[in-house]
């Protein structure tokens, strides 16, 4: 899709009511009954800020960034997901958490970002961690400097593969709770992309998906 069509849709995608967690189940590797059953005034889950950020690729197209995070000793070690972190003590507002991770991982400065609107929240039992998951657009072709300590690659998908159905799959996989997990996922340029990151991307997608009808 052309840049400028996605921005022509952004007033809907930003009034829309949003899908929800029904639509994050249905790509969430724990079970949804587990999710629904979780009660957030007993865990004190730390808090965590992700961007799901669209631009304009140098043919101006609208593609969305993810990024592939290196191996090290963790949960999320070596896993596809979107820019982002857990919230420290200096900043104001999750948002702010975004935007500073989502700059300090890929290289593209807050006032590069418009956020368009917050997301569902989503609680990922393995970390503790509750996800603010915001969708921002950056109106120019971001020149993307990935964090070396923590970042392999950047994945660029473009608008077409988030909303291809052919897409999503299922698969076994090892995860840090089943050694044998039967789990739904996004094949993007022949990487993985599952647990809470496929979760919040099936909203986006949803949510793109009722902006387009």
């Amino acid at each position: 899709m052309n840049f400028d069509e996605f921005l022509e849709l952004v007033p809907k995608i930003k009034n829309l009511p949003l899908p929800g967690q029904e639509s994050q189940y249905k790509m969430a590797s724990v079970p949804a009954k587990e999710l629904r059953e979780v009660d957030l005034s007993l865990k004190n889950p730390r808090k965590a800020g992700v961007m799901a950020l669209f631009y304009p690729d140098n043919s101006y197209k609208t593609n969305i960034v993810l990024l592939l995070r290196k191996k090290y000793e963790g949960i999320h070690s070596n896993q596809v997901g979107f820019p982002g972190g857990k919230m420290e003590r200096e900043d104001a507002d999750i948002r702010i958490t975004a935007l500073r991770e989502t700059q300090e991982e890929v290289g593209i400065p807050p006032e590069k970002i418009k956020i368009v609107r917050a997301l569902t929240t989503l609680y990922v039992p393995p970390s503790n961690f509750l996800v603010h998951p915001f969708l921002g657009i950056s109106e120019e072709t971001p020149s993307f400097l990935p964090q070396e300590e923590e970042v392999e690659l950047l994945i660029e998908v473009p608008l077409e593969n988030v909303l291809d159905d052919n897409l999503v799959a299922r698969k076994t996989i090892v995860t840090s709770y089943s050694a044998n997990a039967d789990v739904p996922y996004f094949n993007f340029n022949g990487y993985t992309v599952w647990g809470a990151t496929a979760a919040m991307l099936s909203e986006v997608k949803d949510l793109l998906g009722m902006a387009l009808i």
